[in-house]
């Protein structure tokens, strides 16, 4: 559930199809935080925004028992991270720059 922009989970200690896929990844890259069921991939997305769009500084905070899932939820972001970062090379790639480029020749 989200509490403000934190989301607060439970690590389920097995694994559930189709949670942290491509599909999650894609889904939850074209909402706003909030718009849809709360995970961890929205948070994720907000601060992967948060950073291209308004190039603010981000840092996430994870936090939890032993066993709760912290390595796993580092692990999430990252990957979401690494297919965000991909997505946008790819779009840079098909307009002949790149964002750094980009944001070069706006400065």
């Amino acid at each position: 559930t989200y509490i403000g922009s934190i989301v607060a989970s439970v690590n389920p200690y097995k694994s559930i199809p189709g949670l942290y896929d491509c599909t999650a990844v894609e889904q939850y890259s074209k909402h706003h935080m909030g718009e849809i069921a709360p995970h961890i991939f929205a948070v994720a997305n907000e601060c992967y925004r948060c950073l291209w769009k308004r190039h603010d500084n981000q840092c996430i905070l994870i936090s939890g028992e032993s066993g709760a899932g912290k390595t796993e939820s580092t692990k999430l972001i990252l990957k979401f991270l690494s297919a965000m970062s991909q997505h946008s090379l790819e779009l840079s790639c098909r307009e002949k720059t790149s964002c750094v480029e980009q944001a070069i020749l706006e400065s």
